[in-house]
């Protein structure tokens, strides 16, 4: 029996009928399709290694303890991988269609959540795997290693023989209660015990004070209100969802010629999207503040392939006002470097550090009236969120077929309409955005501006 960290269990208490907080990607593989039996047989296979799989979320009574992992006794696989088809020869048009249809649907959290959806008919011979996780069970990272997990390495792997499992009973409601309060002790002694480590060095741990105190009041000064866009406000429980994609070589290549990073490169062509975006939705680009919120992974290596979430976050304003590429370019280089060392990430880390001690009761009282509050009067200080996760650079299969593109999906939330997730594979960067059906249907608009900016960006590198 294992507790939800407090962010874990934030991602549960943000989900309600509007907001689905799961996370995804569409894997496209060349073909033939396997059969959904093969696929199936890979899956038992690989369950021993992904134990998340096999478990579901049961909340301590009268939530004196955050919600715990425990084994489903009714576990079914067939029930979480099913089948699909489209009508052939089906285009990516139809293939985002259908992710749009999938994610506008939440998981059902009596069950392990998590699901996958085998797709045939692709043209150009090709198949494709939708997999849909929760978010409290993986952050970008996470979800980038449980893939690796999944598949092979080796085309020619072998399928090996399912290890037995046998769930094990869930615990009676005192035990949960007994244990939730057991682990709050456990995470007061460890942060009294990082006190105590702390007053041996008062100077270092000033300066660690210091850094936090800046980061909050940055992280405040960043959270004002912008003016009002067509691409912010209420939403409805249906997804659209566009993509793109672009070279890895071309954007190194730009980063190479006008210096930044791989990021500034990315985050700058996005900007043009969303700027292509406000144009054609009626909004003037040249008053607007697009501000996002960008995950950064606070990972260690010794918390990879752990499924859980662990990341703080930057807010930056994309310079949807400039329409000059280089311009554009220079203003996220100037505005990331600055960010490096506002310590924001730091701040976010340390807030998420001490809400481990806050007591669960409070936690989701709190954050349920805080959904209903948005619900009536939808936040306007964080206009979409973008988030970059690296990806394997070397071939991944499945029963032998080489996945060819992994194309990621970021939820939305209350007053954010729009969102874009970003994930690189084997020298490709792809672009999944994500929006509300109701409300802002055109990213395909976004998704199409993006590769353009990086065109335009790579004439200019020569």
């Amino acid at each position: 029996m294992e507790r939800l960290s407090m962010l874990d269990a934030e991602f549960l208490h943000l989900e309600d009928g509007v907001a689905h907080m799961h996370i995804a990607g569409i894997s496209v593989f060349e073909g033939p399709s396997p059969t959904i039996d093969d696929l199936l047989r890979l899956l038992r296979s690989k369950m021993h290694l992904i134990p998340r799989y096999r478990q579901r979320v049961r909340s301590v009574p009268f939530e004196l303890g955050r919600p715990v992992w425990v084994d489903d006794p009714h576990f079914n696989l067939e029930y979480h991988v099913r089948a699909t088809a489209l009508a052939r020869p089906a285009d990516d048009e139809a293939l985002c269609r259908l992710m749009g249809r999938l994610m506008s649907q939440p998981l059902d959290r009596s069950r392990p959540l998590w699901e996958s959806w085998l797709v045939e008919g692709l043209s150009g011979e090709r198949w494709a795997l939708i997999s849909k996780v929760h978010h409290c069970l993986v952050d970008g990272i996470s979800g980038v290693d449980l893939l690796t997990v999944l598949l092979d390495i080796e085309r020619d792997a072998k399928v090996p023989d399912p290890q037995p499992w046998t769930p094990q009973p869930e615990p009676p409601a005192p035990a949960l209660v007994l244990d939730a309060w057991a682990g709050l002790a456990r995470d007061a002694a460890g942060l009294a015990q990082r006190a105590v480590a702390a007053m041996r060095d008062p100077l270092a741990a000033a300066r660690s004070l210091t850094r936090t105190g800046a980061g909050l009041a940055q992280f405040g000064r960043h959270l004002a209100p912008t003016p009002p866009l067509s691409i912010e406000g209420a939403i409805g429980p249906h997804r659209v969802w566009a993509h793109a994609e672009a070279s890895m070589d071309d954007v190194r290549r730009i980063r190479q010629v006008f210096g930044g990073t791989l990021n500034d490169v990315v985050l700058s062509a996005v900007a043009n999207g969303y700027r292509e975006l406000l144009l054609v939705r009626g909004d003037d680009p040249d008053s607007a503040v697009v501000r996002s919120l960008i995950p950064v992974s606070v990972r260690g290596e010794d918390a990879r392939g752990m499924p859980d979430n662990r990341v703080s976050a930057v807010l930056c304003e994309l310079p949807v006002h400039l329409s000059e590429p280089l311009e554009r370019l220079a203003a996220v280089r100037d505005q990331m470097t600055a960010l490096k060392h506002s310590y924001m990430t730091e701040a976010g880390e340390a807030v998420t550090t001490v809400g481990e001690l806050a007591p669960p009761m409070v936690v989701g009282t709190v954050s349920r009236w805080a959904i209903r509050l948005l619900h009536a009067l939808p936040q306007r200080s964080i206009n979409t969120v973008t988030t970059n996760v690296p990806g394997p650079q070397f071939p991944l299969y499945c029963l032998g077929r080489e996945m060819l593109e992994y194309r990621p999906f970021v939820p939305l939330s209350h007053g954010v309409r729009v969102g874009t997730a970003i994930l690189s594979y084997n020298g490709r960067l792809s672009f999944g955005v994500t929006g509300d059906f109701d409300t802002v249907p055109e990213v395909g608009i976004l998704a199409a501006g993006i590769p353009s900016a990086i065109d335009d960006l790579l004439r200019a590198a020569g």
